[in-house]
Parts: structure tokens; sequence; C-alpha cells
């Protein structure tokens, strides 16, 4: 579980839209970017080249 304060400062690295939890994931709310960064033992991983495209995310496991 990620602290509340954490996801209220936390943005996507590549277009700083905002980012929400999606189950092991935190979302980019930005239509046109829309990647998915993982969260590992209550960690967000929140390096481009650690992202998704949500397609890939699905089934996939950290």
């Amino acid at each position: 579980m990620i602290d509340e304060k954490l996801l209220d400062v936390l943005v996507c690295p590549a277009c700083k839209a905002k980012v929400v939890p999606d189950g092991e994931w935190l979302a980019c709310q930005n239509p046109s970017c829309g990647l998915w960064y993982p969260v590992r033992d209550d960690i967000p991983i929140m390096l481009i080249e650690e992202a998704v495209k949500p397609e890939e995310a699905e089934g996939k496991a950290d």
C-alpha cells in the first residue's frame, strides 16, 4: 500500500501527469502517454525504462 501523501506528489516522469494505483501498478492518467509503472514491495518504480503500456502490464508478473 502506497502512502496517500506520496501518491499526491507522484507524477509520470515521461509527461508529468498524475498517476493512480491500479493493482500492482501506477497508471499515468494522460491518455496520450498512458504508461504504467510497477510497484514492488510497496515501492513505486518511477523509471521510464521500467514502464510499460497497459496492454503489456496485463498478466505480467513482477
